[in-house]
């Protein structure tokens, strides 16, 4: 069984690892599984985890370690780039301590590494990726460039290795909200996308304007349990308009009504708000995996995590008869262990990157 990454997220000082914790050597046997070391630095978390790849084609997760900068960016209400990128520079050589540690190996056991290269803040990728090219020289081993949109697809493959094709995903996070057919790693079609804001994006807005903090889309989470979803009538954008979605309306209606109903309880705002995203979202989902003829859906991203979506997720999926897939909180949230398992599948089927690669912020998927 896979092993679940730890809820705990390390503070930016992280214990030094003993130089050679021998003891807790586990032989890889590369004959039976691939060692793998990635790195996710592509925005404001610092994360590494060693996943190894068996023979079959499944994944053992046997460490993922994430050091969060939320407590540095929350006081500017959003992520700043300069910042998110010296903390990366402090915070990754004992992140990757710890990974190798929890995992029981040293660097020399391991097979290759990987690093997100895009998309993503220039700077924040420039140091998992420079840091993962160095690790491959020291310890002689191949790099791998990994895309990171293509990172949240592997996700629910760590837990489920027995997924099935085609598989509808939705991919939403704070800065992308696409809809793919997947016909198997590494064969994607775009089928739909937003054409403004993403989901992500609408709840970090929505929770700023509402005084919730930030990150916003936990907060309007954790608020929407104790609201009414059927207190306001926000509009359901492009709802019958193909698979493109579209989320910048809805934010200004949230603002508008607001503004008019100044006593209006803010749980009930952020419960009908968060009603009209998922209505949204899962409308088209179900739609678009009707047209590609999906066996299963699938939720990737950090906006996966959320749990009314993951609710009427798993509703929608039984009504059409689909598998519904669920990747772990831990896993729909940016960590490295999705990293790790996407730069697995590219050193098996199209063998390592070349040293010389750079990064690229606005990298999309092959047909994107």
């Amino acid at each position: 069984m896979p092993a679940t990454p730890s809820p705990a997220t390390p503070s930016p000082a992280v214990p030094p690892v003993a130089a050679d914790p021998a003891a807790a050597v586990v032989p890889t046997g590369r004959g039976r599984r691939t060692l793998l070391l990635g790195i996710e630095t592509s925005c404001d978390e610092t994360a590494a985890a060693v996943v190894a790849r068996h023979d079959d084609g499944s994944f053992e997760v046997l460490s993922s370690v994430v050091s969060s900068q939320i407590d540095l960016h929350a006081r500017f209400g959003g992520v700043v780039p300069e910042v998110a990128s010296r903390a990366h520079l402090e915070r990754l050589d004992p992140v990757v301590a710890e990974a190798l540690a929890v995992a029981g190996i040293r660097g020399r056991d391991l097979d290759a590494v990987a690093a997100t290269a895009g998309p993503g803040l220039v700077g924040a990728l420039l140091v998992g990726v420079s840091a993962a090219k160095a690790l491959a020289l020291v310890w002689d081993v191949p790099f791998v460039a990994v895309n990171h949109l293509e990172a949240h697809l592997f996700a629910p493959l760590l837990q489920e290795p027995d997924v099935a094709f085609p598989l509808l995903v939705l991919l939403v996070s704070g800065g992308h909200t696409l809809l793919l057919g997947m016909d198997a790693p590494g064969a994607y079609r775009v089928l739909g996308r937003t054409v403004d804001d993403a989901a992500g994006e609408a709840f970090d807005k929505v929770a700023r304007y509402l005084g919730l903090g930030y990150p916003g889309g936990p907060a309007v989470d954790r608020l929407a349990t104790s609201g009414d979803a059927t207190a306001i009538a926000f509009p359901r954008s492009m709802l019958h308009d193909g698979l493109a979605l579209s989320f910048s309306g809805l934010k200004t209606s949230v603002v508008n009504h607001v503004r008019r109903n100044p006593d209006v309880a803010t749980a009930d705002v952020a419960a009908s708000f968060q009603e009209a995203v998922v209505d949204v979202l899962v409308h088209k989902a179900r739609r678009a995996a009707a047209g590609i003829g999906a066996v299963g859906m699938s939720l990737a991203g950090g906006v996966a995590a959320n749990r009314r979506l993951r609710a009427r997720w798993v509703e929608a999926a039984a009504a059409g008869g689909l598998r519904a897939h669920l990747p772990s909180p831990a896993y729909c949230t940016d960590n490295a262990a999705m990293v790790a398992a996407a730069g697995l599948w590219r050193l098996a089927e199209h063998g390592p990157s070349a040293l010389g690669c750079g990064v690229d912020p606005n990298l999309s998927l092959a047909d994107d």
